[in-house]
């Protein structure tokens, strides 16, 4: 009996001599029993590899329709919804705060700055947030901000018009950029500093383009500034509220040259700029023993920030705390919402985000 068990389980197989037990080195006793259960186990492998697959391609599936479901929400919520509701603090009903980039995104600024009421206060804005406030924007915000930004260029090239201003705001912010760029290694700017380094090279591309655009002449030639009476081209001197526009428009004719050296013309400037009091401080005699207010509105513009007047502006519900631009229609419950509206400057706008 142990003869025939063992011609019957050794049969096609080679034992070896192992020190703790014999072990089969070569095909099996029942080979097709065996190759059964090769191709079961392959067979299961395969199926398991399909699950995983599949598991995959259904949570890639849910992924990128969960994705595109939020785009078109947030698409849909950001053209339809032009204002924002700013609360600094956590509270039952809401919870997180509201933060510079995210009213930066919401508020429409790229519509705003076709709008000629608008614009002076859109450059103003992204003045100081190149100054001070280009830290705590988001990688989100930053990229709408120098995507608005490209936008006052082209317009200015077009239009050939505030292009002082817009010299200025490039030069502010690409000042500001080489103090932090420097400093990158203690991560005060959110991004890879190569992509800082080429938004530094689109600055540089548009102060060139600005420094080359040539002003065109009208092709009609009718009444001009000069072709006015005298007391009326003083009025409409008046009405400039930068002493830089005055100098500049002294320079185009003779006639204008001397309007724009009036002494009256620059006391009214400094007087709707400044304070009594701050004008007391800064007192400039001529060599004819008169005020100079030409010298002293320089002077005065360098020691005191000189009074901003927009034509539109943002504006802060005080009711319902929602932040919008004038005109903008917003959810409030107050009976008169007119009434609870307050305008907000640049800096007190940027002021409402700092915590």
């Amino acid at each position: 009996v142990t003869l025939y068990l063992f011609c019957l389980f050794s049969q096609g197989s080679n034992w070896i001599s192992s020190f703790k037990r014999d072990r089969r080195n070569s095909v099996s006793a029942f080979p097709s029993t065996s190759f059964s259960l090769y191709l079961f186990c392959k067979k299961d492998d395969h199926n398991k590899e399909n699950l995983f697959n599949s598991i995959n391609y259904d949570v890639a599936a849910k992924k990128r329709k969960k994705d595109l479901l939020n785009n078109k929400a947030k698409t849909q919520y950001f053209h339809q919804e032009k204002w924002i509701y700013v609360h600094k603090g956590s509270t039952k009903e809401r919870h997180g705060y509201c933060t510079l980039g995210e009213a930066f995104n919401r508020l429409d600024f790229s519509s705003a700055i076709l709008d000629s009421r608008r614009f002076n206060y859109v450059v103003r804005l992204l003045e100081l947030i190149a100054k001070s406030q280009l830290t705590s924007l988001s990688g989100i915000a930053q990229k709408n901000y120098m995507n608005i930004l490209e936008k006052v260029v082209q317009k200015v090239l077009e239009d050939q018009q505030n292009i002082r201003l817009i010299r200025e705001l490039l030069q502010t912010l690409y000042t500001s950029l080489c103090t932090l760029v420097q400093r990158v290694g203690k991560s005060v700017l959110v991004g890879n500093i190569n992509m800082w380094v080429h938004r530094m090279e689109s600055i540089l591309h548009w102060q060139q383009q600005l420094n080359n655009i040539q002003i065109t002449r009208p092709a009609f030639k009718g009444t001009t500034l000069t072709d006015l009476p005298l007391c009326l081209q003083l009025n409409i001197m008046q009405r400039l509220s930068d002493g830089r526009d005055l100098v500049s428009l002294g320079q185009v004719a003779p006639d204008l040259q001397v309007l724009s050296e009036d002494r009256l013309l620059w006391k009214k400037l400094c007087q709707y700029h400044f304070t009594d009091r701050q004008i007391r401080k800064r007192l400039i005699l001529s060599d004819k023993g008169q005020l100079d207010w030409k010298k002293m509105y320089f002077k005065l513009i360098r020691c005191y920030p000189r009074k901003e007047q927009y034509g539109d502006t943002l504006q802060l519900c005080r009711h319902c705390h929602i932040l919008s631009w004038k005109g903008t229609d917003h959810p409030c419950t107050a009976n008169n919402p007119e009434t609870c509206s307050t305008s907000l400057s640049p800096q007190e706008f940027i002021n409402l985000f700092r915590f």
